[in-house]
């Protein structure tokens, strides 16, 4: 780590938990993110600026107008753009050392198990059950944690799945065959625009405790935030014995 690299990364390596090791650790990771849209146009920022090795960032949609009331990272020059291009900039400009792989387009089955082998995290920023459920089975398949969110009007959702921990249970022993509350709603239901900031950081969050492997994991919860009560709470959840994507790891 050079001179520019010790004064940039300063404030995380000041942290006893972090320090040096903790911060080459992040310097030397790769990250997939699906969907750059509300929750991944913060989550993406975030992994940037703390300076990972590298991002594949992973999207189909364009800007669109309806976006900037909570996709803080855009602007409205920017409408009719690709989000994943325009994601790339943000990037590039937060921090020119970070690598990145643009993937503009809906990832089939095949291609989120080819990008998901090198990936260090998974961070699922998608918003649809279909799409959650395919990651999920990529991330399983090839042992990668993952670390879902999701966010409608005024409640989010945040769980992480690590599939090298046995007693870690996968989004399908969660939700299995239901979509869940927040799926596809924003559009029909509407969203308070500060939510997908506040989930999407949490998201970042996670992703980088895993790669530093401090503090503690949350496997086997499903944490919900009410903006409305400015409340965060816990679902604890085991994993499905029978779960058909993830019940080979049962010991």
């Amino acid at each position: 780590m050079d001179d520019q690299a010790l004064l940039r990364y300063s404030r995380h390596i000041l942290l006893k938990e972090i320090g040096i090791e903790g911060q080459e650790a992040i310097n030397q990771a790769t990250l997939l993110v699906i969907g750059c849209g509300g929750l991944g146009s913060t989550v993406i920022p975030i992994l940037a600026a703390a300076g990972v090795k590298k991002l594949m960032i992973a999207d189909a949609d364009q800007l669109e107008l309806s976006n900037l009331q909570r996709q803080v990272s855009y602007a409205t020059a920017d409408i009719g753009q690709p989000k994943v291009l325009l994601a790339r900039d943000v990037i590039q400009r937060l921090n020119p050392s970070v690598q990145v792989d643009v993937i503009n387009a809906y990832l089939n089955s095949d291609q989120l198990l080819f990008f998901a082998q090198q990936a260090d995290v998974i961070i699922d920023c998608s918003d649809n059950y279909q799409t959650r459920c395919a990651i999920n089975i990529a991330a399983f398949k090839t042992s990668t944690p993952l670390v879902s969110g999701a966010a409608a009007r005024f409640d989010g959702q945040l769980a992480v799945y690590v599939p090298k921990e046995v007693a870690s249970p996968c989004y399908h022993c969660l939700f299995g065959a239901q979509k869940t509350a927040t799926d596809d709603q924003c559009v029909t239901l509407g969203i308070f625009s500060p939510l997908v900031s506040v989930i999407g950081a949490q998201q970042a969050s996670e992703a980088l405790k895993l790669i530093t492997k401090v503090g503690l994991i949350p496997i086997g919860q499903l944490m919900v935030y009410d903006a409305l009560s400015t409340c965060f709470r816990s679902f604890y959840f085991a994993r499905n014995p029978h779960c058909q994507i993830c019940a080979h790891r049962l010991i």
